[in-house]
């Protein structure tokens, strides 16, 4: 690649789009003013101003400098940084053009969609997501695609996962460990009161905002993501999904058979992760992880934590039972269970911090952190009479831009929507599509009574239940107007043409032939 001088870098900047023209017109003036008449030599110059102005982002500046000045955009959104990448997906945060609201947009790899069958469950399965709204679930806005780019717009949160709280400042508090998963069930039983089972719950699945809400991640598409060596999400068609260190028993044998409650027990084991900093069982192999979630029983809290409460042991005990039917039945009875804890402490869920006590566990703002790029705060670790963690909240001032964004390199240039740029004659670009509407719906969901202790046996009718019957009676609605025939106003239903009756000579000859055979039949009976 030819050496990027200062105007072929300007050059790609006004290609992009990024910058209006009268703006960056401004901007370089001021800046070859401020640099004797002539703008600076070094590109790195240039960009780090411009980042210094907002103008763009690290990750903007670093495809620019690499003669990118495609991809910014999809649809209505530009796009201003890479926030995540897994085997199955790449994350991005991204901006309205118009409304400039920031969402967080899940792009599907090109050689994942040229299967028709996982497009459609995809597509499905976002239109089933999106008909969730409950404060505790990261809600699904939209899904578009675009030259063969197909994604899907979310809710973007600006906080850190579980995951990393814990990694970062060691085990929470007690009343914030259940504060945290009181909410996670409200969001799951919310999304199984709807008929669906998230399969994949775990710390890196909960996500904690400013305000300390925790909202569930990837539910509906979790079958779809393989975010790190230990997952266990495969493709829709194979029949272990979910991550091993969470994964229940049965969920181990086949995940699409496993109800809500397998949810319910990787949800024990994200509290025993908040609890203890570690999961259940956190050596060996995969498959070895997977046969002592079946056999074995986790080192005791009590070991790791001396002055647990028993009362909130037993609970997390009673979420990991091997066997399905001796563990709670429904995500609204763990939240009870876990209200009722909290109550009898004078705390309520949400509330855990509402009165500084020392205990409650703050949380700065982030960049969807789990997906590997650090947030612009950090979440505040433990009290001093808690066990482990900080005494106080720390503060990470790092930007989306900061020095720690997520490098470039071919594979992220190969997920992301950035074409390469070739010496081949170039396409006149397509316009962007409307949105497609696979999400809208002109259903809204019922309100879901939360904390409900309905049995897992009496089932309703899902959400997916009721697409498929759908699709069914719209087919055979279909059929059965292909096959109904022409109406004639000449031969309208019941009509007999008089032309097509019996002649009366064949029934002359037919009571001839039957009077014939009484009589044989008389004589034999004779003889």
């Amino acid at each position: 690649m030819p050496e990027l001088t200062a105007n072929k870098l300007v050059e790609l900047i006004r290609k992009s789009g990024l910058i209006k023209e009268g703006r960056l017109d401004d901007f370089l003036d001021e800046l070859a003013q401020a640099s004797g008449g002539a703008l600076p030599e070094d590109n790195q110059v240039i960009v780090d101003r411009l980042i210094e102005a907002e103008m763009l982002t690290k990750w903007q500046s670093e495809k620019l400098l690499a003669g990118k000045h495609k991809g910014f955009r999809l649809g209505k959104y530009k796009l201003l940084g890479q926030i995540g990448k897994g085997g199955m997906s790449s994350v991005y945060l991204a901006e309205h053009v118009m409304m400039k609201r920031r969402v967080a947009i899940k792009v599907l790899p090109r050689n994942r969609v040229k299967d028709k069958s996982y497009l459609e469950r995809f597509q499905l399965e976002a239109r089933a997501v999106a008909r969730l709204d409950d404060p505790n679930i990261v809600r699904a806005y939209d899904i578009d695609s675009e030259e063969n780019v197909h994604y899907i717009v979310m809710e973007y949160v600006d906080g850190k996962d579980l995951h990393q709280i814990v990694a970062e400042h060691g085990p929470l508090d007690f009343i914030t460990a259940a504060d945290y998963i009181v909410q996670a069930a409200n969001g799951l039983q919310h999304a199984h009161e709807m008929g669906l089972v998230h399969r994949d719950i775990k710390p890196a699945n909960l996500l904690v905002d400013q305000h300390k809400v925790v909202k569930l991640l990837d539910l509906g598409l979790a079958k779809m993501a393989n975010d790190d060596e230990a997952s266990l999400t495969l493709a829709h068609e194979e029949n272990v999904l979910g991550t091993a260190d969470y994964l229940a028993p049965e969920q181990a044998l086949n995940s699409h058979t496993a109800d809500e409650r397998a949810d319910i027990y990787s949800l024990g084991c994200t509290l025993y992760y908040l609890l203890t900093g570690r999961p259940p069982f956190p050596e060996g192999t995969i498959s070895e992880r997977l046969l002592k979630h079946q056999v074995e029983t986790p080192e005791p809290i009590i070991k790791f934590r001396p002055d647990a409460p028993l009362s909130l042991v037993e609970i997390c005990g009673r979420m990991m039972a091997k066997r399905a039917e001796e563990r709670y039945q429904t995500a609204g009875e763990v939240g009870q269970a876990l209200t009722a804890w909290l109550a009898e402490r004078g705390r309520k869920p949400g509330g855990a911090s509402t009165e500084d006590h020392g205990e409650g566990s703050g949380v700065g703002s982030g960049i969807l952190s789990r997906f590997s790029v650090k947030p612009p705060m950090a979440t505040p670790g433990l009290s001093p009479n808690s066990s482990g963690g900080l005494s106080s909240p720390m503060r990470d001032t790092t930007k989306l831009n900061g020095p720690d964004t997520a490098p470039v390199d071919e594979d992220d240039l190969e997920l992301a929507p950035l074409d390469e740029e070739g010496d081949g004659p170039k396409k006149k670009p397509k316009p962007a599509s409307p949105s497609s509407g696979v999400l809208s719906d002109d259903s809204s969901p019922t309100g879901s009574k939360k904390g409900g202790a309905s049995s897992p046996s009496a089932k309703k009718r899902s959400i997916f239940e009721e697409e498929f019957e759908e699709k069914e009676r719209e087919a055979a609605a279909l059929a059965a107007a292909q096959a109904r025939r022409e109406y004639n106003p000449l031969h309208p239903p019941g009509y007999r043409s008089p032309y097509n009756r019996t002649p009366w000579l064949a029934w002359v000859l037919g009571g001839l032939a039957a009077l014939i055979l009484i009589a044989v039949v008389v004589a034999i009976a004779n003889n």
